[in-house]
């Protein structure tokens, strides 16, 4: 018997219907009533009373939650001991631009405090590992949220935030956003990625009559060919790090779009301790990183205004 089975029972008398029950533990309304006849079925006697048109439940039923909830609480209070050790294997995936800021800190943090569990990477884009959550192949990944906030379906934590920024070769000194789109050829981020969908309504907007016949889906690649003064782009610079490499310009732009970055898990895994164990160790990277980076910064440019002719 699904201990799921009582906290959908318990949904069913704190909300008073079955719809409401539903709503609030996101199954189907005809999953909720299955789910009591299933224990209807387990206690061999009948929890609600379907003799009229709406469905009404027994003392039994209040009696059952109020057994089930206390000795979920208690189960709950022994989860939640400092003893249990957290083990398993997470198959973890991360989006190809924070996989170097994000996977060598976890991983080795992970190791250091929590020995027993192994951690499985994979790359790929935003909605394929989303995707991959919602099918189970994959127990969590690191996404580009979408700006419509992403599906209802799983859960979404934010980890960090990225500002788009205007990159342009290392040694052109015009700040006009309109010049400098005359001058180059816009060096477009893949249009099927976030990142690209926002740059792309950025430049459309305020560079309304420029088009770009170069396409590339990675940001080293993009920085690379700014820096060898064969365009400008819009992206966001999850490594910075990339420009000591590829040397170019970074400017800000104001209203510029920003990038959520979030940590997708299944709504159904949400007491897992190992992914607690994961979301701890991402954050304490990232504040890491965020530390460092008010130390050392990284140089930007004057903000640049809106387009002019």
């Amino acid at each position: 018997m699904k201990l799921a089975l009582f906290t959908t029972l318990d949904a069913v008398l704190q909300h008073g219907t079955l719809a409401a029950a539903a709503k609030e533990t996101n199954i189907t309304p005809s999953a909720v009533s299955m789910q009591m006849k299933q224990l209807e079925q387990y206690l061999g006697q009948q929890l609600f009373d379907r003799s009229g048109l709406q469905v009404r439940p027994r003392q039994l039923a209040f009696d059952v939650a109020a057994t089930m909830r206390q000795a979920m609480d208690q189960l709950e209070a022994l989860r939640l001991r400092p003893t249990v050790t957290v083990e398993g294997t997470l198959r973890l995936g991360v989006i190809e631009s924070m996989q170097a800021v994000l996977i060598p800190g976890t991983m080795r943090y992970l190791r250091d405090a929590h020995p027993n569990l192994r951690v499985m990477p994979a790359r790929g884009r935003t909605a394929e590992l989303t995707d991959a959550v919602k099918a189970g192949t994959l127990d969590a990944a690191v996404v580009a949220q979408p700006e419509t906030g992403g599906s209802a379906r799983l859960n979404w934590q934010d980890l960090t935030q990225r500002e788009l920024l205007l990159i342009v070769p290392p040694d052109e000194t015009r700040t006009s956003l309109a010049a400098l789109f005359r001058e180059y050829e816009w060096i477009r981020y893949a249009r099927n990625t976030v990142t690209g969908r926002m740059a792309a309504r950025y430049i459309n907007t305020h560079v309304p009559d420029k088009h770009s016949t170069l396409e590339l889906d990675g940001a080293q690649a993009i920085v690379a060919m700014v820096s060898a003064g064969l365009g400008i782009s819009l992206v966001q610079l999850s490594d910075p790090s990339i420009c000591l490499t590829y040397p170019v310009r970074v400017l800000r732009l104001a209203g510029a779009p920003t990038l959520q970055f979030s940590l997708v898990t299944r709504k159904s895994d949400a007491d897992s301790r190992p992914l607690d164990a994961l979301s701890q160790a991402l954050n304490l990277v990232l504040a890491q990183r965020a530390k460092m980076a008010d130390v050392h910064g990284m140089p930007l440019d004057m903000t640049v205004g809106r387009a002019t002719r």
